[in-house]
């Protein structure tokens, strides 16, 4: 079956960097575009950005600047890069692939705070 697991949250002061992956399994991974969205405190889940099967990425205007989205299609592993994290950067962030319908990771709660 579809699993997608994130990995690497945590506490970063502001200005700080942090690295999360999302490890898929259960579907050809390297056929479909891969998305970042997050869940910020009180708020609907937002889109960050997507990589597509080839490697071009498109990114949020909260995103773009700090945050980049690469994959490994050997490894079926996506990350996402987030450097200068800002407190409202705060939020449960969640990987999806669309396939026949949408799957989505359990989440990683990255928090910024000094």
């Amino acid at each position: 079956q579809v699993q997608l697991v994130e990995s690497g949250g945590g506490l970063v002061q502001p200005g700080g960097s942090l690295r999360l992956a999302c490890a898929a399994s259960g579907f050809h991974f390297s056929a479909f575009a891969m998305n970042w969205y997050r869940q910020c405190p009180g708020k609907e889940r937002e889109w960050v950005g997507l990589i597509m099967n080839t490697g071009g990425t498109l990114y949020a205007v909260s995103a773009k600047g700090r945050f980049t989205i690469t994959r490994d299609n050997t490894k079926n592993t996506m990350w996402l890069q987030m450097n200068n994290l800002k407190p409202e950067d705060t939020a449960v962030y969640f990987c999806m692939v669309q396939l026949r319908d949408a799957y989505w990771g359990q989440g990683t709660q990255v928090t910024v705070s000094s």
